[in-house]
């Protein structure tokens, strides 16, 4: 008489489902922005630290490089310490996004919209 509800007992599995997958991607959203990389140049000299949504954080310069007239080498340390904090950023965001997303029993290399 009353077949058709086994299938929304279903739909409500599929919304709970997706309602804690919201929730799972919404606290990593929060974490990855207080979670950091540090990036570095010039064998430690220049260190930039970044959140894992690519937020710079801080800049660590060693007090030497400034010893000369390298105003163009000093530049390219820092914007390569940067870019590696950035680099960095990027694969550890990857990586929590693919942590949760196994967790929640998804494809481990499906792209979510976040």
């Amino acid at each position: 008489m009353f077949k058709g509800l086994g299938g929304l007992g279903d739909m409500s599995k599929m919304m709970k489902a997706a309602q804690d997958m919201q929730q799972k991607m919404s606290d990593l959203q929060e974490e990855m922005h207080n979670m950091t990389v540090e990036g570095e140049s010039g064998a430690g000299l220049v260190k930039a630290v970044a959140s894992v949504k690519g937020e710079l954080k801080s800049l660590d310069i060693d007090p030497s490089i400034f010893s000369g007239d390298d105003k163009e080498v000093v530049e390219d340390l820092i914007l390569a310490a940067i870019k590696d904090a950035q680099a960095k950023a990027s694969e550890r965001a990857q990586a929590e996004m693919s942590r949760v997303t196994e967790e929640l029993g998804l494809p481990k290399d499906m792209k979510l919209p976040f």
